[in-house]
């Protein structure tokens, strides 16, 4: 395994003080204590005494000696000749002729427990410790060198030098690495070996291997594509047969072997040494077997969903060309009716009467016409649906008999149904009778015909009640990553009576409902009567009679004209931004932040190439701008040429290290002032992106608002108040953003923690409302139509004044009250990680048979809304605060939208993981563009103040870094940097009065 893996960063700061010192470390490292100053005083000499405490503050802070015990920064110095009350002035220069302050570090090992790393139990406890780290996580080398360092740094062992602990960390992870090969290999036989490496082997004279073949998911949308993803299941499953699990061993130890057998050619994992090329397979075809089953599901959807949208387009269509007919039956039956109704008419002459008017002739077929072309309102179309049997056909009976389902309460009829469905393709259970327990009300009298069963029927009714179960994660698959059971790593039995109160105490919640219930219900009641009191000085809040009811109007807010003092420090700001190709811009972006070290190569292994940076700057720009490799290919440059690129991409692209490289853009944007100008980080906005997406694939969905006659995806992301990007879910087409809203907000893995979430109304639910608030979350959507909201009490007979009419719905506490524990049990679950929030969020939908957790979750939701409806008609500032935060991050997809500009800013991957790390490649160079142009606008506000400039703090607020006029990103691209902005260096800024005017 290589062992050289320290960046230059790395190397530079390695047992050496940073360039300045914080007010917080001089307090941690650098305070003397009685002890310390009784040991330091027993020296003579002021010199000696400030070089003691020099030499002690040191290994402290840096857990090592240095060569020079005076190279610190002045600030140290004088921080303890303060404490010492001796001057400083000269004195660090006498103890430096000093041959006797080569005592000191001798003194300060001794009086203090410092080791070396040499000490055998000092070496063994490091070892395990990394070991531990290694085997359960997978931190890249760089990251384990920082922690180890900190390690040595507080258990006082002087540090190594750097290359004797890069040597050590580099053993402890083969150790690692070894045994998990050994893990998975160690009871595979011979003949299971053989049947791994038959993988790695073009067989019959075909030009794929049956790896290369195996890892290529579904692309068409067809009844035959879903045939033959469900016989590459069968073949995984085959494979898979016998072979040992790797449910003990590390998840994320598992699925690194997996991508890295998912993504290098057959011939490279051939050449790997047998027991790391047994184990990388076995990791990938257990893996596969689960994202195949996932591919299945997610066509068996699309190819449901057309057949019942075509068959309703068919049946529509049917009934528009037979209207003439329809009508002129109607005119018909008008006559008879006409008769039927004229009191003149009487009984005895009506019979004749209508004969005489219509022959019974006509009549008949006038009723059989009109019994032929109407549908009643639940109709599903079910003549045009039968014509889609012969397709069903193709796919369901390798379906039931291949795919796995399990299924929670409320799917069990269905699963029922497809456990018979199966007996039945085996040859059995023919004479059973056919469950219908599944079967709704809309397709009994369709399915079940004079007490017998139509099988025909009962099929359709089958796939489209697995259709809409597997949305809800009523039916899910085992193994699964996107359809596995939500209740998987839910808290309970003991567990959840252990953690319990650990939890409540994290949430802030009491474990008695009614507690909670009541200050819910003081703060409701205390929440209407403001607001109500309040009603005649909101001038933008007015409640209209309508008829018997009230209807509540929320003025709209006015548009805020820009004072010249903004206007004027924005067009100051602007003009003397420096002009940036955007590689340069990447390229000094990683100079600062060191981005690049963030993506390691899928193997683990560790593997660099020279000049990285600039080929993985290019990788980037060439997915964010959408333009491919071939703008930025250079043959005649060794980082830029197509093989390097390519391999680049690969091997470094991917959603853990575009997640890691994204986090410390976030953490860089926050140590800038003017970043925290605009917000803490403690708000954030979630919208979607919408992506057409021209080519075929099963990973997509249609919207003919957003997407015209293709189908596209949506980019669902998330933005701070710094305008940078914290996290994003790439999804198909239009899904309901309250499905994937709350596994946006949790699963972001940056130093942020937004407490409060907006966004617009698309995501707005009660049961949303409900679970943000259990979580500690302030969610604040804006509601397009808050005037038609309703507003919910827990008083009935509270008098709320203006507002009690529209407060005419009272909220279930009951049903909230008999499941607290249980809602309780559910969020910590979410706090804590151990449930994924997007399959747990669809069995909490609440509009086809919801459970009671649900309804009681929807009932808590509803006070919540209600407490937070009233705070948002009551304060105007309030509303404007959301409108702006939400209107950053429309300013941020504009300008993911102009780096987006190639191909017609379609996007053209096939598959989901394409998808999400090209969109992932887009979120980092735009928050790397507004990290670039914080700095500079920054820099710019500084020279401003120094000339003198009139900088006002609330025109600062009012500054956005999503600006894009002085940013290049068109052309062929050259990766070059200044020698001075490679050191660190700033750019020069443009001066305004020589500008030259922008050219087209």
């Amino acid at each position: 395994m290589p062992v050289s893996f320290l960046t230059p960063e790395q190397e530079k700061r390695y047992g050496r003080f940073p360039a300045d010192v914080s007010t917080e470390q001089l307090a941690r490292y650098f305070h003397l204590d009685d002890t310390d100053r009784t040991f330091v005083l027993t020296h003579r000499g002021a010199h000696m005494r400030l070089g003691c405490a020099l030499q002690l503050g040191t290994a402290r802070f840096l857990g090592t000696f240095l060569e020079d015990p005076c190279a610190v920064p002045a600030r140290v110095v004088h921080f303890l000749g303060d404490q010492l009350g001796v001057p400083v002035d000269g004195t660090l220069d006498i103890y430096r002729a000093n041959r006797w302050r080569w005592r000191h570090p001798v003194e300060i090992r001794q009086r203090y427990g410092y080791r070396d790393f040499s000490d055998t139990f000092a070496q063994f406890r490091l070892n395990r410790w990394l070991y531990a780290l290694c085997w359960t996580g997978s931190d890249r080398p760089s990251g384990l060198f920082d922690r180890a360092t900190a390690w040595l740094v507080a258990n006082k062992v002087l540090l190594p030098g750097a290359t004797t602990l890069e040597r050590a960390i580099a053993k402890v992870r083969t150790r690692a690495s070894q045994r998990l090969w050994r893990g998975l290999t160690i009871t595979v036989t011979p003949a299971q070996k053989e049947r791994l490496e038959a993988l790695l082997v073009p067989t019959d004279g075909a030009r794929q291997s049956p790896l290369d073949r195996l890892r290529l998911g579904p692309t068409l949308q067809s009844a035959a594509e879903l045939a033959r993803a469900i016989k590459r299941l069968g073949e995984v499953q085959a494979l898979v047969a016998g072979l040992p699990r790797t449910d003990r061993l590390p998840k994320t130890r598992i699925l690194a072997l997996a991508r890295f057998a998912g993504a290098a050619k057959a011939q490279a994992v051939a050449r790997l040494p047998e027991e790391r090329r047994i184990a990388t397979l076995l990791a990938f075809i257990r893996t596969l077997e689960a994202s195949a089953q996932d591919d299945v599901l997610d066509l068996f959807d699309v190819i449901v969903t057309k057949m019942f949208a075509d068959a309703i387009r068919t049946g529509r269509e049917a009934r528009l060309r037979s209207l003439r007919d329809l009508d002129l039956a109607a005119l018909t039956l008008s006559k008879v009716c006409a008769l039927v109704l004229d009191g003149d008419v009487g009984d005895t002459e009506l019979r004749a009467a209508v004969f005489a008017a219509v022959p019974q002739a006509a009549l008949e077929a006038a009723v059989a016409q009109v019994d032929n072309l109407t549908r009643p309102p639940d109709d599903p179309y079910f003549e045009e649906l039968l014509a889609q049997h012969r397709r069903i056909r193709r796919f369901l009976p390798h379906l039931v008999l291949t795919v796995g389902f399990g299924a929670m309460p409320a799917g069990r009829p269905v699963v029922q149904a497809l456990q018979h469905l199966r007996k039945v393709e085996m040859g059995g259970a023919r004479s059973d009778p056919w469950p219908v327990e599944f079967v709704p009300k809309s397709w009994e009298r369709r399915v079940i015909k004079k007490g017998l069963v139509d099988r025909r029927a009962w099929t359709l009714c089958l796939i489209d009640r697995l259709r809409g179960a597997l949305r809800r994660r009523d039916v899910f698959a085992t193994p699964s990553l996107r359809y596995a059971d939500p209740r998987i790593g839910l808290l309970d039995g003991g567990a959840w009576e252990a953690a319990r109160p650990a939890v409540c105490r994290t949430l802030g919640k009491s474990m008695v409902a009614a507690e909670e219930i009541d200050r819910l219900s003081e703060r409701l009641d205390q929440t209407f009567r403001e607001v109500a009191d309040n009603l005649p000085q909101n001038a933008s809040v007015r409640i209209e009679r309508n008829g018997t009811e009230d209807d509540l109007v929320v003025t709209g807010l006015d548009r805020i004209e820009d004072p010249a003092s903004l206007i004027a420090l924005r067009a100051a700001v602007t003009a003397r931004l420096p002009r940036v190709d955007l590689p340069e811009l990447l390229l000094e972006i990683d100079a600062r932040t060191g981005i690049s070290g963030a993506f390691t190569h899928a193997s683990e292994a560790d593997a660099r190439a020279g000049d990285f940076a600039t080929s993985l700057c290019a990788v980037l720009l060439a997915e964010a701008c959408n333009t491919g490799l071939e703008p930025l290919a250079r043959p005649d440059v060794p980082s830029l040429r197509r093989s390097r690129l390519s391999w680049v991409r690969q091997n470094y692209l991917r959603a853990e290290t575009l997640t890691q490289a994204n986090a410390r853009l976030v953490a860089a944007q926050n140590s800038i002032d003017l970043a925290r100008r605009w917000g803490g980080g403690d708000v954030a906005s979630a919208d979607g992106l919408r992506f057409v997406v021209p080519v075929r694939t099963i990973h997509s969905g249609p919207n003919p608002k957003y997407f015209g006659p293709e189908r596209g995806v949506t980019y669902y992301n998330l933005v701070s108040d710094q305008f940078t990007g914290l996290n994003a879910i790439t999804v198909p087409g239009t899904l309901r953003d309250s499905l994937v809203l709350l596994s946006v907000v949790l699963e972001q893995d940056t130093e942020f923690e937004p407490t409060e979430i907006m966004t617009d109304t698309g995501a707005y639910t009660d049961v949303i409302f409900g679970i943000f608030w259990l979580l500690g979350y302030q969610f604040s959507p804006r509601i397009a139509d808050v005037g038609g909201s309703r507003f919910w009490r827990i008083d009935p007979k509270a008098d709320y004044g203006a507002l009690g009419q529209l407060a005419s719905h009272k909220v279930n506490t009951d049903l909230i009250a008999q499941h607290w524990d249980d809602l309780l049990r559910l969020a910590g679950s979410l706090k804590l990680g151990l449930v994924q929030a997007g399959g747990l969020m669809r069995t909490l939908q609440t509009n086809d048979r919801p459970t009671r957790l649900a309804r009681a979750l929807e009932a808590l939701g509803r006070i919540i809304k209600t407490l937070y409806l009233l705070a948002y008609i009551n304060d105007e500032t309030y509303r404007r605060r959301i409108l702006i935060q939400l209107n950053r991050g429309e300013g941020r997809h504009q300008l993911a939208r102009i780096v987006f500009h190639g191909k017609r800013g379609e996007l053209r991957q096939h598959y989901r993981e394409g998808q999400e790390d090209q969109l992932g490649a887009l979120g980092l160079v735009v928050n790397a563009i507004i990290l670039w142009n914080t700095i500079y606008m920054d820099a710019a506000l500084d020279q401003l103040r120094t000339e003198g400039f009139d900088v006002r703090d609330e025109d600062v607020a009012r500054l956005s870094p999503l600006g894009f006029d002085h940013i290049n990103m068109l052309g062929r691209y050259a990766f070059t940097l200044p020698d001075g902005v490679a050191r660190g260096e700033l750019r020069p800024l443009r001066d305004p009065r020589n500008a030259a005017p922008d050219t087209d």
